[in-house]
């Protein structure tokens, strides 16, 4: 099987297929590999560094006016490219996965939403998603295509299309006009200040979501990581947690993982074509 200039690994691959149908069913863990097959571009090259200058800061966001106003001139330029993004096969082959009953839950990182529209049924989404805002005054949520026509109607010479390039969270990677004449918008109910319905880098995962995960994990028989380094605590957490419980561990993943010494198997594969290599095998 080739995706490109990738070559699958058969014999590894059906190893992978053995190992999830003697332990399925499986929570799977995916990371923004998952996503770059729709233009949806990762955090971290093959070692694990950082490809890009770090995302912008919590602290930053909530205390920083200038930093703020920075972040939504770059999401104002990057969403429209998110929020056209169209689910990749790796997305369509765990939705398969689930349906055959070999994975019964899927624990994302990522917030671009692409699990849902590829038809999977139990996601957590232990980021957030990008798709809506809220505040942090009143709680209320509103879709961030609205707040797109609120930034737009507040700045009409701003463009929402950039040729700028695109970055992981529906931003882009270099800000597009001064900052310093972008106004952004208020809760429309309370005046509170909004911010996408994320968790920031610096920010700590909702524990409800963490404890909903680790539930699943106590569900699963192993622990399939699909498009993550693991180099972020909140999903290397689960890695460890299930060999704590005896159970397997195995990555698809092109490049390194913080987990890599401890994997009962490692596929370096692009995700589409190997999780769909999967679903081939488990389907019939």
């Amino acid at each position: 099987m080739q995706s490109g200039s990738k070559i699958i690994n058969e014999a590894a691959l059906d190893r992978l297929g053995e190992l999830l149908r003697t332990y399925s069913p499986a929570l799977v863990l995916t990371g923004a590999g998952c996503s770059t097959e729709s233009g949806i571009p990762d955090y971290r090259d093959r070692h694990g560094g950082w490809k890009h200058a770090q995302p912008v800061q919590w602290r930053d966001f909530l205390h920083d006016p200038a930093a703020r106003r920075r972040f939504w001139i770059r999401s104002l330029a990057g969403w429209p490219r998110v929020d056209g993004a169209l689910p990749n096969a790796a997305h369509f082959a765990l939705a398969r996965l689930e349906a055959a009953g070999v994975v019964h839950c899927v624990v994302t990182q990522n917030v671009d939403r692409l699990h849902h529209k590829a038809g999977q049924r139990h996601v957590i989404e232990l980021h957030g998603r990008v798709d809506a805002v809220e505040c942090l005054v009143c709680g209320s949520r509103r879709s961030r295509a609205h707040m797109q026509r609120a930034l737009l109607a507040l700045n009409p010479s701003a463009t929402a299309n950039s040729d700028a390039s695109t970055g992981p969270d529906g931003d882009v990677l270099h800000a597009v006009m001064d900052s310093g004449d972008f106004k952004v918008p208020d809760c429309q109910h309370c005046g509170g200040l909004l911010k996408p319905a994320v968790v920031f880098f610096g920010d700590s995962v909702p524990r409800r979501r963490v404890e909903a995960a680790f539930s699943a994990l106590q569900r699963a028989r192993m622990l399939l990581v699909a498009g993550s380094s693991l180099m972020v605590f909140s999903g290397f957490r689960f890695c460890r947690a299930a060999l704590q419980q005896r159970k397997p561990v195995a990555a698809v993943n092109l490049g390194l993982t913080r987990a890599d010494d401890s994997l009962a198997l490692k596929l370096n594969a692009p995700c589409g074509a190997a999780l769909s290599g999967l679903a081939a095998r488990l389907e019939a």
